[in-house]
C-alpha cells in the first residue's frame, strides 16, 4: 500500500510539472501577445494575414507561426531568438518576400528603423 501511495504521488508530480513547463514553453499566437505589434487582417481555412509593425528597440515576445512569407514593406534589422535560446539576426529590404518555415521565436528590431510589413501564415489545406 506504501509502494502504491508513493507511486501515484510521484506520478501526479510529474504530470504537474509537464502541465506547467509545457505552459510556460508553449508560444503563443503573435496577435495575442502583442496586439500592439500585430493586426490580423484575413484569416479563413487555408490562411490568415497579419499586418505588423515594430519600432527600433521594440520586441515581440515568444510567438509562434506556421509556415510563413514575410514581406517587407520597410528596411529594417533584426534579432530573432528561438526557443532553445539561438539567436539570429537577420536584415530585409523594403519590398522583400522571404520564406520561412514553421517556427517560434521572440524578435528584437535592432536596426534604427521601424519593422512594418504582412506575414502570410499558411494553414494545412483541406483533408478530403
Amino acid at each position: 500500500m506504501k509502494n502504491l501511495t508513493y507511486f501515484i504521488m510521484s506520478a501526479l508530480l510529474v504530470t504537474l510539472a509537464l502541465v506547467f513547463t509545457t505552459k510556460t514553453v508553449m508560444a503563443q499566437d503573435p496577435a495575442k501577445v502583442a496586439p500592439e505589434q500585430y493586426k490580423v487582417l484575413l484569416e479563413n481555412d487555408r490562411v490568415r494575414v497579419l499586418e505588423y509593425t515594430v519600432k527600433p528597440g521594440g520586441k515581440s515576445p515568444m510567438h509562434s507561426h506556421p509556415a510563413y512569407i514575410l514581406y517587407s514593406f520597410t528596411d529594417s534589422k533584426g534579432k530573432a531568438t528561438t526557443s532553445d535560446g539561438k539567436t539570429t539576426e537577420m536584415e530585409i529590404k523594403a519590398s522583400e518576400a522571404v520564406w520561412h518555415e514553421a517556427e517560434t521565436h521572440a524578435v528584437e528590431i535592432v536596426g534604427t528603423t521601424e519593422a512594418h510589413g504582412l506575414i502570410i501564415e499558411l494553414k494545412e489545406p483541406q483533408k478530403k
